[in-house]
């Protein structure tokens, strides 16, 4: 009988614009629950660095934690990254969102020049290191790409962002809607999902596409 496949989900919030791409993240759970495997979530904990009113896109003068939100996600059931042991996961998948470009790194303000939360530098080469399989969405990837060099990665077809991409020592393939870029050196597995002008349906096939070629690499 297989042993059911272990997945850690890193989340950076709730909400597009300053959090965790809700979509994405429901759909990689659901998706990895349709491919027979089970889940733990995990976020840092710190503060948020902006809090924005997802019905006016404002900036609103609020403090909010990234675990105490990514926690809205996962009814509760999420753990400091900090607790995070990759050798007891069989793959890490993260979802997008701006959450990852604003509180899990610094690329939205900063670019090329962007620097990486210690906590998910750390998990990612901790992975790397354990030879697990890593699953990166949306902008995830470019964050990706700033902590393993030369990275082959895919955000769709965002001219810039692929120029920042390449800039941090990425490699960036354009890809349409529901494909995957793998690359086989770091076991890492990437789709544009939101990055591009996407279908919840869409989203739907390219998180359930990565846990399969995930799973593939395992």
């Amino acid at each position: 009988m297989n042993k059911q496949k272990r997945f850690a989900v890193i989340l950076s919030g709730c909400g597009v614009f300053d959090g965790a791409e809700i979509h994405e993240a429901t759909l990689t759970l659901l998706a990895i629950a349709k491919a027979g495997g089970s889940y733990e979530c995990f976020a840092p904990d710190k503060e948020q660095t902006q809090v924005i009113n997802h019905l006016t896109g404002k900036l609103m003068n609020e403090e909010r934690n990234v675990l105490v939100e990514s926690a809205r996600i996962t009814r509760g059931k999420i753990k400091p990254l900090n607790l995070y042991e990759p050798e007891k996961f069989d793959a890490v998948i993260l979802p997008g969102g701006f959450g990852v470009a604003k509180n899990l790194c610094t690329l939205a303000f900063e670019g090329s020049d962007c620097t990486v939360d210690p906590e998910v530098e750390l998990a990612i080469i901790a992975s790397v290191e354990a030879s697990i399989p890593i699953g990166a969405m949306c902008i995830t990837p470019a964050l990706i790409a700033k902590v393993l060099p030369g990275a082959e990665v895919t955000i769709g077809n965002d001219t810039e962002t692929a120029k920042t991409i390449v800039k941090m020592g990425g490699i960036h393939h354009i890809t349409d809607h529901e494909e995957v870029i793998i690359d086989k050196k770091y076991k890492l597995v990437t789709s544009p999902c939101y990055m591009l002008d996407a279908h919840i349906l869409q989203i739907a096939e390219g998180t359930q596409n990565i846990v399969n070629a995930l799973i593939k690499l395992m």
